[in-house]
């Protein structure tokens, strides 16, 4: 099993800016596409961003096209979600992914994070 330790989220106001973190660890020796859903409260699961194991390919869904921006870190099993521009229909908990392939499908991601609150006051 991978375990994906979150970090970042909080509270920001309407227009400010946020850096989320995620780092892989455990006894898989694969390097891992990676990438961020979100589901706010009464609503689906949103695909966000997700990142090819080299950093060369990305996706993001359309809500936030043009303000967030996901990157590998230099370890080849963590990545950030610098999110730019924040609105309050971003509030929502996030959450850190990791799977075999690049994909805006939920169900490919076999590794999940506990979630981390991200809060957008107006």
């Amino acid at each position: 099993q991978v375990q994906l330790v979150e970090s970042g989220g909080g509270l920001v106001q309407a227009g400010g800016s946020l850096r989320l973190s995620c780092a892989a660890s455990g006894r898989t020796r694969n390097f891992y596409v990676m990438g961020w859903f979100r589901q706010a409260p009464g609503k689906e699961r949103e695909f966000v961003a997700t990142i090819s194991e080299t950093g060369s390919v990305d996706l993001y869904g359309d809500s936030v096209q043009g303000r967030f921006t996901i990157a590998r870190e230099n370890a080849k099993n963590a990545v950030t979600l610098q999110m730019n521009s924040l609105k309050p229909e971003d509030t929502a908990v996030y959450y850190c992914v990791a799977g075999l392939i690049v994909t805006r499908v939920p169900g490919d991601y076999a590794h999940w994070g506990q979630g981390t609150q991200v809060t957008v006051s107006s």
